[in-house]
């Protein structure tokens, strides 16, 4: 299964912004092949991504695998500072 991380490329928030960058260096930075879907792409995204994370409000960045969804920015950034990365990833 392939991770898909679902980004924004239109949005005024830096937060947004800062959390998309940092979880795409991560997983650059570990070597793990994923998919980049940007959700201002189409709106099907958008609704694809809040349908599977189970949260009608949800905001990007949201990382998948496959359709098993794994978390957004404070998940990712928990797993980091947890040292369980790969466990997360479902790589392990």
């Amino acid at each position: 299964m392939a991770l898909r991380l679902f980004i924004t490329t239109v949005t005024g928030s830096r937060e947004t912004k800062s959390q998309q960058s940092e979880m795409t260096r991560i997983l650059d930075s570990c070597g793990h092949p994923y998919e980049v879907v940007d959700i201002a792409v189409d709106n099907s995204f958008r609704t694809e991504m809040r349908e599977k994370s189970g949260n009608p409000n949800a905001l990007p960045p949201q990382l998948f695998l496959g359709d098993k969804y794994l978390g957004g920015f404070q998940e990712l950034m928990a797993a980091v500072e947890d040292g369980d990365l790969e466990k997360f990833l479902g790589q392990n």
